[in-house]
């Protein structure tokens, strides 16, 4: 299946669905990002049941700025709504592959514990302390 253009409007309902999801950043005028296009393509057809899609940061820049995109081509891979990995630069098919497997590898309710503790320690840093006047 051909990668679907991704947009402000869908990238995160389309990030946080249950799977996994790999984007590729791109622009028309990158030689790398146009490189990368196809195996990008002939992957995501060897791979029916993941999420291909792609975000062209020229028309999307204000998403791209927000996920601190800053240089292209960049390739993310969320499972199940979290992000697992991000990464400039043009990457083979057989690094591609292997990130596939060691994704589905991710055990994630063990990386949701770990977020959650995450979040909670970053609460409670934000937490005002208690002064103590002497």
């Amino acid at each position: 299946m051909k990668p679907a253009q991704l947009t402000a409007e869908d990238f995160e309902k389309t990030v946080a669905r249950d799977g996994i999801t790999l984007v590729d950043f791109w622009a028309p005028w990158c030689g790398p990002c146009r490189m990368f296009a196809p195996i990008f393509e002939k992957v995501a057809e060897a791979h029916p049941e993941i999420t291909f899609a792609k975000v062209n940061t020229e028309e999307q820049e204000e998403l791209a700025g927000s996920l601190g995109i800053s240089s292209i081509p960049t390739l993310m891979a969320f499972r199940d709504g979290v992000l697992l990995f991000a990464q400039p630069g043009m990457v083979p098919a057989p690094f591609l592959e292997n990130l596939i497997e060691q994704i589905k590898k991710v055990d994630m309710a063990d990386v949701r514990r770990k977020v959650e503790e995450e979040e909670k320690q970053r609460a409670e840093a934000k937490k005002p302390g208690l002064i103590v006047a002497s």
